[in-house]
């Protein structure tokens, strides 16, 4: 049976399974949240500051039991994107921003729109992203010195070419004993946090034998301080907002697909039912709080909510203790950070974006030669080459062309031999018609062009029967008006036989109903 309530049943013995989960996500999240942080432009704590703040306040507002919130690799390309051409300081209005698009959704409804947007485009830019977050760690991987972070990823790719020269052969060994240890350890010890030791491996590696060989946390940004996030009001201007509305807007609908995708997840795995009107909440509270600490954008994590649910977590606790977690590593712990190499941090991203990448699902679709594939790939080319944004919106639009078309094409019209009873009725001059599919705006000047074909000398009542017409919409109410008024100047009378209730109602209130007359339309049982 489908649950609701996400603490009911909750005991006491299961404050100890909460506990438990929640100290094994808290370890899987500290290298993703610094390693997410770095990637999108920013230090390294802002990720911890986003995974302590988004990952209590989900918990504690969100829609889901299990739904672990943070920063994500989804997020990476655009933040980046907002960092390179607006700066840190704008990165957080526009977090604050998609906080308040977020809970705007969660007023609205939203929530059920979100499952309407295609899948070729959600894995055309999922892969896309993949790919950048992928290339973006090239330079970690091999130790390039004097690479600067560029917006567009054929840039990222000729700075790469240029500072080719100066790889670092301690890092590639650093980076290769993270790869090592990441696919030992998926093979051999799933159970155990891959993550964690695919980062704490190298670096020991890298104290003990390559001191000062490599680039670390510490020498690139100064190390991770021990004081907790402070509060601070980022200045908001009306022509920041013109500025920053569009980005904020997208960083809001890809946070709101990756929760809602996530607790969809979480659902399945544990067969309980989330409340998506709730979790957009949560996640629009998370986001307008967590950059007055300085954190970035946030959104449900779906390898950590997946990680919650496998170590055994029972309610929203399990999050909240993951915060709890990572804020005394903060504390207490964060000076060792200084010790990471980067190069340790460039396999774990290397594997987020290889696991994120949907590689199958986008084969296959890539496969069938469709309206989907053609999606798939322009939405695929224009993340990686332009950027996000313009990615959504084509995609979204295309997806939407390629629908019309199709449903163009379902609108059937075929001329039918007249019973004896409607000849008995009408006359021997009659015509039918039967009309299938749907008659609205992509379809109304299919429907026109066969007028002339009806309208002869010789013909006095057309049938027109209408009983798999799906839907009519106002052009297509007026595209039968034209044929009713071409039909009076020639003194033919117009029969619609079996039209559905929906459409007929949508007729009665434009008030076509009337004008074609209730004498002219014939339900189910009145002609065979």
């Amino acid at each position: 049976m489908l649950k609701n309530h996400r603490f009911t049943n909750y005991a006491l013995s299961d404050v100890k399974k909460d506990l438990i989960a929640g100290l094994t996500v808290g370890i899987v999240a500290i290298p993703l949240g610094m390693a997410f942080a770095i990637a999108s432009g920013v230090k390294p704590e802002y990720g911890l500051y986003t995974t302590i703040i988004a990952g209590f306040l989900v918990a504690l507002f969100g829609g889901s039991r299990f739904q672990v919130a943070g920063p994500t690799g989804a997020f990476i390309p655009i933040l980046l994107a907002i960092v390179l051409q607006y700066g840190y300081e704008d990165l957080l209005i526009a977090g604050l921003l998609a906080g308040i698009f977020l809970l705007i959704m969660s007023f609205i409804g939203v929530s059920q729109l979100i499952h309407f947007v295609p899948r070729s485009v959600t894995i055309g830019f999922t892969a896309g992203i993949a790919v950048i977050i992928f290339s973006g760690q090239i330079a970690n991987f091999f130790g390039l010195t004097g690479v600067e972070k560029k917006e567009y990823f054929h840039e990222t790719i000729m700075e790469l070419m240029a500072q080719a020269h100066t790889w670092n052969g301690y890092s590639v060994l650093l980076g290769v004993i993270g790869f090592v240890t990441i696919l030992s350890i998926t093979k051999f010890a799933p159970r155990i946090p891959v993550l964690l030791f695919a980062l704490v491996v190298p670096t020991i590696v890298s104290v003990i034998w390559l001191d000062g060989r490599v680039e670390t946390i510490g020498t690139a940004f100064g190390g991770i301080p021990k004081t907790l996030p402070q509060f601070a009001l980022p200045t908001i201007t009306f022509n920041k907002v013109l500025e920053l509305w569009q980005p904020a807007l997208i960083i809001a609908m890809l946070g709101a697909i990756e929760s809602l995708l996530s607790t969809v997840v979480a659902d399945e795995m544990t067969h309980t039912k989330h409340n998506p009107k709730r979790e957009l909440f949560g996640q629009g509270l998370a986001n307008i709080f967590t950059p007055l600490f300085g954190g970035i954008p946030a959104t449900g994590a779906i390898a950590r909510t997946a990680t919650n649910i496998r170590s055994g977590a029972v309610s929203p606790l399990s999050s909240i203790f993951q915060s709890g977690f990572v804020l005394l590593f903060l504390v207490l712990l964060s000076p060792y950070a200084s010790y990471i190499p980067l190069a340790a941090m460039a396999p774990i991203l290397m594997f987020v974006a290889w696991n994120m990448s949907a590689r199958k699902v986008f084969a296959q679709i890539a496969r069938v030669r469709s309206g989907d594939a053609i999606v798939l790939w322009v939405t695929f080319l224009l993340t990686i080459f332009v950027n996000l944004t313009v990615a959504v919106q084509v995609g979204i639009l295309l997806s939407a062309v390629f629908f019309l078309k199709k449903m163009i094409g379902e609108l059937r019209i075929k001329k039918q031999k007249v019973t004896a009873a409607e000849v008995m009725q009408f006359g021997e001059a009659t015509v039918k018609y039967n009309i299938q599919g749907p008659l609205f705006f992509g379809t109304a000047k299919k429907f026109e062009d066969q007028f002339e074909s009806w309208i002869q000398e010789d013909v006095k009542t057309i049938i027109m029967k209408m009983e798999e017409v799906s839907v009519i919409d106002a052009t297509g109410e007026a595209a039968i008006a034209n044929l009713l008024d071409y039909a009076e100047s020639e003194h033919i009378r117009i029969i619609i036989k079996k039209l559905p209730q929906e459409p007929r109602s949508f007729l009665k209130k434009s008030g076509l109903y009337d004008k074609i007359g209730a004498d002219n339309f014939y339900m189910v049982k009145d002609l065979t």
